[in-house]
């Protein structure tokens, strides 16, 4: 009595996806405010930002084994290009944090229909 897994939705992710970024750049502008206290969020903020925007896009999403091959690409990365951050080694922590959490979300098809702002 094995229930079968749900089938890979792309048009769920992107819709996370496209969620996540509304979020992270709110989450940025709230940061910004906050003034020097607030630089580690910032970074976080705009790890998430950078990530949800690599992987936007029908050709990644739309199938379960193309995202988690370029998540894996982009992961093995060394750098990851971006302006207008305070630490580079904090963004680049980040970015692979938020990379691994979607890595298992993908693995295990689960995690993208939470859609609220607050995860």
């Amino acid at each position: 009595m094995t229930d079968s897994p749900k089938p890979w939705d792309g048009e769920r992710v992107r819709t996370w996806l496209e969620r996540r970024l509304k979020a992270a750049q709110l989450d940025q502008a709230a940061a910004d405010r906050r003034g020097y206290e607030a630089q580690d969020d910032y970074d976080k903020a705009a790890a998430e930002e950078w990530v949800c925007r690599a992987l936007d896009g029908a050709e990644f999403t739309n199938d379960q084994a193309l995202l988690a091959a370029r998540i894996k690409q982009l992961v093995a990365q060394d750098e990851y290009p971006v302006t207008g951050i305070y630490d580079d080694t904090r963004f680049e922590r980040h970015v692979r944090t938020h990379l691994r959490k979607l890595a298992k979300m993908t693995k295990a098809n689960e995690g993208f229909e939470k859609t609220l702002r607050f995860q």
